[in-house]
């Protein structure tokens, strides 16, 4: 059974977070150059989703059974990495977003790897902070969990804006 949930949330100083909802989310030594050029700092219990826009970005989150099938080739920006759901619920939020009114989701217990897939990102960053203001520019973030066991962060397809000195 896949459950799918669509939101809409403000990235804040350019990032969402995804978070074991007992955790306190910390991500402070976790955005090192590396992480800012793959879009993503990892922490054993909580990711910093780097964005393209510091406004509203729609966000679809998908708790799955197993791993999905690739279709990266879909999307601009696509990253992996695991995360440690210690009573098996996660939250979904914008950094500044208040996490007791967080979305909320059931996932197994232990880790889960997470899959992070971007698209519009060119639209998006042309439109800048009025990016959100049409579905056409606005930037669209897939976030897929399913149970796994612990595994390396992964860069699986990289986007890089123009003039974006961490490009790999």
């Amino acid at each position: 059974m896949t459950t799918t949930t669509e939101l809409t949330l403000f990235a804040d100083y350019f990032q969402i977070h995804v978070s074991d909802a007992d955790s306190d989310g910390d991500l402070s030594g976790a955005w090192t150059n590396q992480a800012v050029a793959d879009h993503l700092a990892v922490a054993r219990d909580a990711l910093g989703i780097g964005t393209a826009v510091n406004a509203n970005v729609s966000v679809t989150v998908a708790v799955l059974r197993q791993e999905p099938s690739d279709d990266s080739s879909e999307f601009d920006h696509v990253v992996e990495a695991s995360l440690n759901a210690s009573l098996g619920r996660l939250t979904v939020l914008g950094c500044t977003d208040y996490a007791p009114d967080a979305a909320t989701f059931q996932v197994p217990p232990g880790w889960n790897r997470v899959r992070v897939s971007r698209s519009n990102l060119a639209r998006a960053t042309r439109a800048s902070i009025d990016s959100d203001e049409s579905p056409e520019t606005t930037e669209k973030i897939r976030i897929q969990v399913w149970p796994a066991t612990e595994l390396p962060a992964e860069t699986i397809k990289r986007w890089s804006q123009p003039g974006d000195e961490f490009s790999a």
